[in-house]
């Protein structure tokens, strides 16, 4: 009778629990929406490339409030929000908006583990947008700022004397109000511009680590050509007697191993190693650890890949892209990374994956993220489906336009010191996320002179700080002679109207193809796309007839190309699928068949 009354107790708690809790307003939701139980939200660890075995999710219900900015933590909160999903979409059960007047407060309580005793303990957040205050048991323990990076807290001093544990975020978002990057955000969002996103966003969660010592960063740049791995691993204390060992593993064997120093490049050297590319995605297993007085008191798993990006002039005298030393057109949509219930989230690890393994299906090989910033498991996908991915900063300050006559090849009077200051360091945070992730092969600072600013500054620390790929200045932009890329927009028909001998040439963007599909759409109205059609098949033989001009071009010079887009976003019906990823607006046979046509132009 006992057991049977645990479960009728636990299962009346589950229904409990979900009934505080549903999705809110009467936009169009993804399949997976259905999918969520508050009480395990992305349950997946998060953090692919640094995993821990031991941790606690804190994804879930939190309290929440909202205040005006500058007011005290409030007595009493609004309701209940469900953490990760952001405050606007539909999946956080509350779906307002909050603006640059006001702070969004978020309030739980949390216990430690028994058997964590005598460790120190780490609260880490994968994204906050923007500026995030972290509170344990009323005290303030610190600060972040940046709504695309992780960041993390060790807590343990604010821990003592307490079994449950109070942890308050407060969050300040001032959407296009500010100067930070924001990508698409905007507070009246039509068109091209899209809802705001305040607040927790990606998953939050706890782990013990040694008291002694723990690896903070893991950054690993393979080098093919002499068939080496490059690992610099960061911890917590630099501490003289301690010893970094990197092992790299193939098949469970260890093949490589190297020792040193935290902070220092550790060399590991691998005979004919089997290369990562896009029909191939080959992943060698890491263990990372370290050793203190001769024990090992912190140990993560990793993983890494050995491929090279590079450029090089063919026998027509023509700069093409290589991947591992041979020639690669490369060929994928603009994908933004929204949904219409979670916003910046993806309802799901599944949904996540979806959209990749789809531009997978439909014959491209590579993703251009779009002004937006992901979450480490989407890029850790991308890595495990061989998938080749463009990385944008998100724009911000001096407005979403393209204002050519604003920009003098200088320091724009526009842009204050601290709104530069914080998008090197914003910049900074995103390239370390991504950092060893093989997928990610090309930077995009700036797209189409949005709050674009010192190019060649820009682009040169780039070049700088990861020397490994290659740096596109400005997809569309302003065009410096900076960079190893001439990124040109066209549309809604591929072009090519500018030609730079001494870069990589590419078009950045072109297509939209336009299809408003009854019930899946955000609105019923405003809906915008380059060139709208009526049928599957217009849309296909258009996109077909796209394809067969930039097969034709590329033989002239490009080397990438990028479709807009992958999926419609809020107004935006352009999507080769629609926002709820219910419907595919596209032949998907014949697609793929002008997509690989076009990628094999160069091998012919």
């Amino acid at each position: 009778m006992k057991k049977v009354s645990l479960v009728i107790c636990t299962l009346v708690c589950m229904m409990s629990v979900q009934a505080q809790w549903k999705p809110v307003g009467d936009k169009i939701k993804t399949p997976w929406a259905e999918q969520i139980n508050p009480q395990s939200v992305l349950p997946e660890y998060p953090r692919p490339l640094m995993e821990r075995p031991d941790w606690t999710n804190l994804n879930g219900l939190w309290q929440y409030a909202v205040t005006p900015r500058g007011a005290a933590e409030p007595a009493t909160f609004d309701g209940q929000i469900l953490v990760p999903f952001a405050i606007e979409s539909s999946l956080s059960g509350v779906m307002k908006e909050v603006g640059d007047a006001n702070e969004l407060w978020y309030k739980r309580d949390f216990t430690i583990p028994g058997s964590w005793k005598g460790k120190n303990i780490i609260l880490n957040f994968g994204a906050v947008d923007w500026k995030a205050d972290v509170f344990i048991n009323d005290i303030l323990i610190g600060s972040h700022q940046g709504g695309f990076t992780p960041f993390s807290f060790d807590v343990t001093p604010y821990l003592t004397g307490k079994t449950n544990h109070k942890l308050i975020v407060r969050v300040w978002d001032p959407t296009d109000k500010g100067y930070q990057p924001r990508g698409k955000q905007v507070n009246n969002p039509e068109g091209i511009w899209y809802t705001p996103v305040t607040g927790i966003w990606q998953t939050v969660w706890l782990e013990p680590v040694s008291s002694v010592n723990h690896i903070t960063a893991i950054k690993a740049i393979p080098c093919i050509d002499s068939g080496s791995l490059n690992v610099t691993v960061s911890t917590a204390a630099c501490k003289p007697a301690d010893i970094i060992e990197v092992k790299l593993m193939d098949k469970g064997q260890v093949i490589a191993t190297a020792k040193g120093l935290q902070g220092k490049e550790l060399r590991l050297g691998v005979k004919n190693p089997t290369l990562w590319d896009t029909k191939n995605p080959y992943l060698y297993d890491m263990k990372v650890s370290v050793i203190s007085s001769g024990k090992t008191v912190d140990e993560v798993k990793s993983y890494t890949a050995f491929r090279k990006i590079s450029m090089k002039r063919d026998a027509n005298g023509l700069m093409r892209m290589q991947l591992n030393n041979k020639d690669l057109f490369h060929y994928g949509p603009l994908d933004q990374g929204w949904w219409p219930d979670g916003l910046y989230t993806a309802p799901t690890d599944e949904a996540l994956l979806y959209d990749i393994k789809k531009t997978k299906e439909w014959g491209f090989n590579m993703i251009r993220k779009h002004v937006k910033v992901e979450p480490a498991r989407w890029y850790y996908h991308c890595d495990k489906e061989g998938m080749l991915v463009w990385q944008d900063m998100p724009s911000g300050d001096m407005g979403n336009q393209w204002a050519p006559h604003q920009y003098n090849g200088g320091t724009d009077k526009n842009r204050s010191a601290v709104s530069v200051a914080n998008f090197y360091q914003e910049w900074k945070e995103i390239m370390d996320l991504c950092m060893s992730n093989p997928s990610v092969v090309i930077w995009v600072p700036f797209n189409e002179a949005w709050g674009q600013f010192d190019t060649e500054k820009v682009t040169e620390w780039t070049q700088a700080y990861d020397p490994s790929r290659l740096v596109n200045p400005a997809s569309g932009g302003n065009h410096r002679p900076t960079g190893d890329i001439l990124d040109l927009h066209n549309y809604p028909g591929p072009a090519m109207f500018l030609f730079d001998a001494q870069r990589v040439n590419v078009l950045g963007e072109y297509g939209g193809i336009g299809l408003p599909l009854e019930e899946h759409l955000w609105w019923q109205k405003r809906n915008w796309g380059y060139v709208q059609f009526k049928s599957v098949e217009e849309v296909t033989a258009q996109y077909v007839k796209y394809a067969k001009e930039l097969q034709d071009m590329v033989k002239r010079g490009f080397s990438a190309a990028v479709y807009t887009q992958t999926t419609d976003v809020e107004g935006e019906v352009n999507g080769l699928m629609t926002y709820d990823r219910k419907k595919i607006k596209i032949n998907e046979a014949a697609v793929r068949k002008a997509n690989q046509d076009v990628i094999n132009e160069l091998s012919k």
